[in-house]
């Protein structure tokens, strides 16, 4: 994928509390390119308010293709996706829809060094298990 395109997906990784879904919104350039995440499903669109159920996880993932994919058919020059990224398996659709409709893929990982605790209500056990599986490719 060439970067002469000019047509970008930004894939945030990081585990929960890291900043993603803030850094997203400050690359979004004030909602001018659209910003995706598993999170979206969960998040009631009335209140904001965050209920996860990992019994429709597999319906969060879809939707949240789904609208990149909706999002390229349409052809917005950006598209950024936050999600936690953990494993190898949850970027190969997005690289896949990138290949399809063209798009440069820049895989971010976002730190978390500002302290912030995760709003979703994972244990340190549960981070501590996602952190072990965590894999940074550099080369």
């Amino acid at each position: 994928m060439s970067a002469l395109t000019g047509k970008s997906l930004i894939l945030l990784r990081g585990l929960p509390g890291s900043g993603k879904s803030s850094f997203a919104k400050l690359i979004s350039e004030n909602d001018t390119y659209p910003v995706f995440s598993v999170d979206d499903f969960f998040t009631s669109a009335e209140s904001g308010t965050y209920r996860f159920d990992y019994m429709d996880n597999h319906k969060a993932y879809a939707l949240c293709e789904k609208n990149t994919r909706e999002s390229m058919h349409a052809g917005k020059k950006k598209i950024i996706v936050d999600n936690t990224f953990t494993m190898a398996w949850e970027t190969e659709p997005y690289f896949r829809l990138a290949a399809e409709h063209g798009y440069s893929v820049y895989v971010l990982t976002v730190e978390n060094y500002h302290g912030n605790k995760n709003v979703h209500g994972i244990t340190e056990e549960q981070m501590k298990l996602m952190a072990d599986k965590y894999r940074v490719k550099l080369m």
